[in-house]
């Protein structure tokens, strides 16, 4: 008997056996027969299918649309170098499956965006390891859209964890219940800028010289051409340029990994805090599945930079939550206004994140980021005031790259 096989057959009776401490429904069988989705194989990801696996759960699917790199070797502990290139699903899956056996792992390399409804209803549950805003809200959207309140089989509930260098949280959402994802955009951390003066004339960081090169420098050297944070040669550009720039201010500090992560935007991951989130996603989950216990009420926050601090509180609903509330929106605005004036409005919304707004009354289109031609015909619109466009409290459907479903707004004039 192998040693995988002497753990599997000894852990079962530990994890199916009651307690006095449990609830009077626990159904610990419910481990072997439910079937959980992983959403991301990063480093929360690996995290999580450990966990879950460890646990007892032996039917996880995962999806992930990246391939392992180098890089991610120092905390995503599935992953080889000689792994280096391949699918982060189908390696962790792999990795998972042979170290414990009865636990079987189906992987998907792809987007998430690539499966429909169908397959997310044949989940007991999801849970999010996702480095994305955009891919949370989209699956957020498309789980509560799945929700039936006449048919209780289609709720479907989302634990949501993510982590910030030494800060991380988890979250349940159960569609129609709880604050979804979209109801707590403005909790969202805003990518770091700086002011485009600063950076033209007076640099005093050396972050100031990278996005010196990136976002003035690059444009003039390659117009047409959109910065690729993964090309090497592109960041060793950015590299030498800031460099420069650093010499002529006698400013230290520009690295490579440094000029990558501004490009990027990124954020160091900490191990850690991956363990502490993805332990509490896997906590959730096995509360959940086997009722064991009464379920996080509903969102965890984890600090871990100034000691180590935890707070848990419950998230309120928003009643105008584009997702599961009224997803109506009602604006004063004066009529001399311009629509481009308007969508720069649209855009500052913190609860909503445009990037780029596309907006149709119920007549005509008013103006269309895409398709080309479109946006090429309506963009005569943009400088004409409101008074020529709409009437006084008509109701206008928004779209945007950043938005899961379009929104309704009611344009009032004053």
């Amino acid at each position: 008997m192998t040693h995988q096989t002497q753990w599997t057959t000894s852990i079962y009776p530990l994890l199916e056996r009651t307690g006095p401490f449990a609830n009077t429904g626990f159904e610990p069988e419910a481990l072997h027969t439910c079937k959980i989705l992983v959403i991301g194989a990063g480093g929360l990801g690996c995290e999580l299918l450990k966990n879950l696996a460890l646990s007892g759960f032996k039917d996880i699917h995962v999806i992930d649309m990246d391939t392992i790199d180098i890089s991610n070797l120092n905390r995503q502990f599935l992953f080889r170098q000689s792994d280096v290139g391949k699918s982060k699903a189908e390696v962790a899956a792999n990795f998972i499956m042979k170290r414990i056996v009865g636990c079987k792992v189906t992987p998907y390399f792809g987007k998430i965006q690539d499966k429909d409804t169908e397959y997310y209803s044949q989940f007991t549950l999801i849970i999010c390891g996702l480095d994305s805003v955009e891919a949370r809200r989209w699956i957020n959207a498309t789980v509560v859209g799945m929700f039936d309140p006449e048919d209780p089989s289609t709720l479907k509930p989302i634990i949501d964890g993510g982590t910030e260098g030494l800060k991380g949280q988890s979250r349940i959402i159960l569609p129609s219940f709880t604050a979804c994802y979209e109801c707590s955009l403005e909790m969202q951390t805003k990518p770091k800028t700086f002011p485009i003066c600063t950076i033209a004339n007076t640099p005093r960081l050396p972050e100031h010289c990278i996005e010196f090169a990136s976002v003035l420098e690059w444009p003039k050297h390659f117009p047409d051409t959109k910065i690729d944070g993964d090309d090497p040669t592109h960041i060793k550009w950015l590299l030498n340029t800031a460099l420069e720039r650093a010499k002529e201010f006698n400013i230290a500090g520009v690295t490579y990994s440094l000029t990558q992560g501004v490009v990027k935007n990124i954020i160091p991951a900490i191990a850690s805090t991956n363990a502490i989130v993805a332990a509490s996603c896997a906590n959730e989950a096995f509360k959940i599945v086997t009722n064991c216990s009464i379920y996080l009420n509903n969102y965890m926050m984890y600090t871990g930079d100034d000691s180590i601090y935890t707070l848990t509180f419950p998230l309120e609903k928003k009643e105008n939550c584009s997702v599961c509330g009224s997803a109506k929106v009602n604006l004063d605005i004066s009529k001399e206004k311009t629509l481009l004036e308007l969508i720069d409005i649209l855009k500052e919304l913190p609860e909503f994140q445009l990037k780029k707004p596309s907006l149709r009354s119920l007549k005509t289109s008013l103006y269309m980021q895409a398709p080309p031609f479109l946006e090429e015909k309506t963009r005569v619109n943009l400088d004409k005031p409101l008074m020529e466009l709409i009437t006084n409290g008509e109701e206008l459907t928004i779209t945007d790259i950043n938005l899961p479903i379009s929104l309704q707004l009611t344009v009032t004039f004053v």
